[in-house]
């Protein structure tokens, strides 16, 4: 028969292993949740194949912009966007929104320019083009095996340009935009939905603007005329801020190499989607990029774990002999 002093400390300690393994499957729902949706994005913005990009991008801002505000109310998080509204961060956030407006923009008309298979290979380049951003803008240094995956990487999207066809500059351009993007939200330390609010408040204006030029001119597709479209376009809102939100609690309750490596879900999904569903046509050339990239890959994500393994095992050369 077990003991008093023996059942006491069993029951916190049971307590919270059961509340950290609840914290780690709601996390892990939420990040599948967030890499499935922005995988399978493309398939939205392809309702809207005959509003320019520019015009869904301004949507997108406003929309995002008013689906925050409605968010930072249920919430009740006035008080922290009251506290962070200095000329500093709304600087920032200018910086910020105008990178990741223009990675929207590209996004967007490279989806309905039937190029969905080179945003997958942008977003593949990710966790690559992150390296080279920490080396260049927070003096980071890149290990000898991360050299090497920048380097077959490079080799992949090089040989294209060897072949003749042409640099991938779709590809580039959304995870050069995106990578700056990422270097800009980290000098304005703001979390996930203050950072959209105040970049999504910074480039209202000129969504505004843009889009009364096309109410002016009579070529805006949103209102009464196309329900359709407007439906999609008011949106546009949801479709950002949701996965946000689904990335900031899943960052907040699993490993970052966890996160890391359920993120290639995203330019996965699209790349069968490019491929399968709207048969875009990858030429060889193309094949031996996306292998040289997803080498590059293997050789990041190995030896991100066993640098991981590394810190986690004990440390041995304290240890007494017997």
């Amino acid at each position: 028969m077990p003991t008093a002093s023996q059942d006491t400390p069993s029951g916190p300690a049971s307590s919270r292993t059961a509340d950290e393994a609840r914290r780690r499957t709601g996390g892990l729902v939420a990040a599948l949740a967030c890499f499935t949706a922005w995988g399978l994005l493309p398939v939205y913005w392809k309702q809207l194949p005959d509003v320019p990009a520019g015009e869904m991008v301004a949507h997108r801002v406003v929309w995002s912009l008013l689906f925050v505000m409605v968010l930072l109310t249920w919430e009740r998080s006035w008080t922290d966007i009251r506290r962070h509204w200095t000329a500093h961060t709304l600087g920032w956030a200018a910086l910020s929104g105008a990178a990741v407006t223009v990675n929207w923009g590209l996004y967007i008309w490279a989806v309905n320019s039937d190029r969905v298979v080179d945003t997958s290979l942008g977003y593949f380049l990710m966790p690559l083009v992150n390296l080279l951003v920490g080396l260049a803008f927070f003096r980071e240094r890149l290990r000898p095996l991360q050299w090497v995956a920048v380097a077959v990487a490079a080799a992949g999207v090089g040989q294209a340009l060897v072949a003749r066809a042409g640099m991938p500059w779709v590809a580039l351009g959304l995870c050069g935009s995106f990578g700056l993007y990422g270097a800009l939200r980290k000098k304005s330390h703001l979390d996930s939905l203050p950072g959209l609010f105040f970049e999504t408040l910074a480039m209202t204006p000129l969504a505004l603007a843009w889009l009364a030029r096309q109410e002016i001119a009579g070529t805006a597709a949103f209102g009464f005329h196309d329900l359709h479209a407007s439906a999609f376009l008011m949106g546009c809102g949801v479709v950002t801020a949701l996965p946000l939100l689904w990335f900031s609690h899943a960052a907040r309750r699993l490993p970052l190499s966890t996160v890391g490596f359920i993120q290639y879900l995203s330019p996965s999904l699209s790349f069968v989607l490019g491929t399968a569903l709207y048969h875009e046509p990858v030429t060889t050339t193309r094949l031996i990029t996306f292998a040289c990239v997803w080498a590059a890959l293997g050789l990041f994500t190995a030896e991100a774990l066993w640098r991981r393994r590394q810190a986690a095992a004990p440390a041995t050369d304290d240890i007494p002999p017997l």
